[in-house]
């Protein structure tokens, strides 16, 4: 049963928090949940606690994501100013994913800082978008969130509402669901007006359970050469799976072609290390030696964030490591 109550809430973080005891390799998503359970809860200040202590660790591999959270948590109970300067101290770093980003607008946006969040979303965007590029999965919901602010501004359509326009695929148009005269709608004694209504909110409800139901990338499992040498070493029924490194990267790049090309979005590439895949075989009390447990694997990694999205913009670095860019590597075909 999914946590109701603020009791339900903290009884949830809580069980969090003694798993991220028991899989220190795991703490970050796992505190992060704890923290947002925390939230929900009214425990604000100890969410604050576990994001200082996300901060505060070395390891820590989304700091910008953390920031964010932790300032949109901040203005919530009071400390609108050190929520500002956070949100600042964002914009200045101009992280290179879009999550950060997307928070502390929408933390903008929900305190009426109308303008101020247009300009951080429209900042993430220049920042995030090559022109002429394939718009990446995660940085879609920035157009989205640009395309509401602009809305409730009263702005006209520009070109990056245009393209908002083109990848929304829900049944009712970005224009209606960012109209603020819904509101007016949900007061009205028109049967016809609530009818339209209900429509709308079904659309939008259907759009976010798309959303939830693909949490992580649909992720290919991608081995650096010389952790593909120790597998196959030490496991060399998998050589079957893998005749040579270059046919391994070619497959991987096919694959999430092919994916693409049938529409799946949200495609991604995790790194496995054997240490790491050895551990999750024992979890799941089975052979490293057995294939099956490959794409179990990845998913698992891709479940814990370590899922580089895919595909990358062209003139970044290419995700097999090789000291090229995207384009110049396996992006060239």
């Amino acid at each position: 049963m999914r946590p109701d109550t603020p009791a339900d809430h903290t009884t949830e973080a809580e069980r969090l928090l003694r798993t991220a005891a028991q899989y220190p390799e795991d703490h970050e998503p796992l505190l992060l949940q704890a923290a947002a359970h925390l939230e929900l809860a009214g425990e604000r200040v100890r969410a604050t606690a576990l994001y200082d202590t996300l901060l505060d660790h070395p390891g820590t591999e989304h700091p910008y994501l953390v920031k964010a959270l932790n300032a949109a948590n901040l203005w919530e109970y009071g400390h609108e100013a050190e929520a500002r300067a956070i949100i600042d101290g964002i914009r200045t770093a101009a992280p290179r994913e879009a999550a950060p980003w997307e928070i502390a607008a929408e933390t903008l946006e929900a305190h009426d800082e109308l303008e101020a969040a247009h300009d951080f979303f429209s900042a993430a965007l220049t920042l995030l978008i090559a022109p002429g590029e394939e718009v990446p999965y995660a940085t879609q919901s920035l157009l989205t969130g640009r395309h509401r602010v602009r809305r409730l501004m009263g702005a006209a359509h520009d070109a990056w509402d245009e393209l908002a326009d083109a990848l929304h695929t829900a049944a009712v148009p970005l224009d209606e669901l960012h109209d603020p005269k819904r509101l007016w709608a949900l007061g009205s004694s028109d049967p016809a007006e609530l009818r339209a209504e209900i429509t709308r909110l079904r659309a939008e409800l259907g759009t976010y359970r798309s959303a939830l139901s693909r949490p992580f990338p649909v992720a290919v499992l991608h081995w650096p050469e010389p952790e593909l040498r120790e597998l196959l070493a030490s496991y060399p029924g998998l050589a079957t799976e893998y005749p040579s490194h270059a046919d391994h990267l070619a497959r991987i790049e096919a694959a999430l072609r092919d994916l693409h090309a049938t529409g799946t979005p949200n495609l991604g590439i995790v790194t496995g290390t054997v240490p790491s895949y050895e551990a999750f075989a024992a979890s799941e009390a089975a052979s490293p030696a057995d294939p099956d447990l490959l794409p179990q694997y990845a998913t698992t990694l891709a479940a814990r964030g370590r899922a580089l999205p895919w595909p990358p913009p062209r003139s970044a670095p290419c995700w097999c490591g090789a000291d090229r860019t995207y384009r110049e590597c396996h992006g060239a075909g």
